[in-house]
């Protein structure tokens, strides 16, 4: 990304919504924007076989294995305001577990990036079915967005859920509700 010139339309926009960019406080804000972006979509640049990074393990189990609440931040598509929230994976194993913290940076690979939610809750469970080769996989995707509450509709308490399931979480109506039902406990005491 080329931070000088997304600072350049950053200045150009505040000129246009009726602001001035030389004004004390915002001198400094278009290039904080454009680091900001590149936080933000930091997704488009980089390699998922990096992220995972040989953190793929031999494993003799076929256990479920979760990780709930794994926190997301992306940004919608449509208006490039955030949207926030919960991500719940599961899978069960082949011969194949991944690194624990693999999971939570598989999350961030596709959610930094310009999405909708849809998509991305696909795009995480297709990447842990490559990645492992599991038996079966579910996602699913709790998230609050900005484009709603603060414009258009303006409700402040809808949160979108989506789910993605794959192989036997989706064949096996057993092993889907197992996984809906683990994610779905309240489990505070840990």
């Amino acid at each position: 990304m080329n931070k000088e010139r997304v600072a350049e339309l950053i200045t150009e926009l505040l000129k246009e919504i009726g602001e001035d960019p030389q004004r004390e406080g915002l001198q400094k804000t278009p290039m904080r924007v454009a680091k900001a972006y590149e936080f933000l979509t930091s997704g488009y640049n980089k390699n998922i076989e990096e992220i995972v990074n040989d953190a793929v393990f031999k494993s003799e189990s076929n256990n479920m294995i979760i990780s709930r609440d794994i926190e997301i931040y992306s940004l919608c598509e449509h208006h490039m305001l955030p949207f926030f929230g919960r991500c719940h994976i599961g899978y069960i194993a082949e011969d194949i577990v991944l690194g624990l913290s693999k999971l939570a940076r598989i999350v961030d690979f596709y959610a930094r990036r310009l999405q909708i939610q849809e998509r991305l809750t696909a795009q995480i469970a297709e990447e842990i079915m490559r990645q492992t080769g599991a038996e079966g996989v579910g996602v699913v995707i709790e998230c609050r967005h900005l484009c709603s509450m603060m414009r258009g509709v303006e409700k402040q308490n809808s949160v979108m859920t989506t789910s993605s399931v794959l192989g036997s979480f989706h064949d096996e109506d057993v092993t889907r509700k197992e996984f809906l039902g683990l994610i779905s406990r309240d489990i505070r005491s840990i």
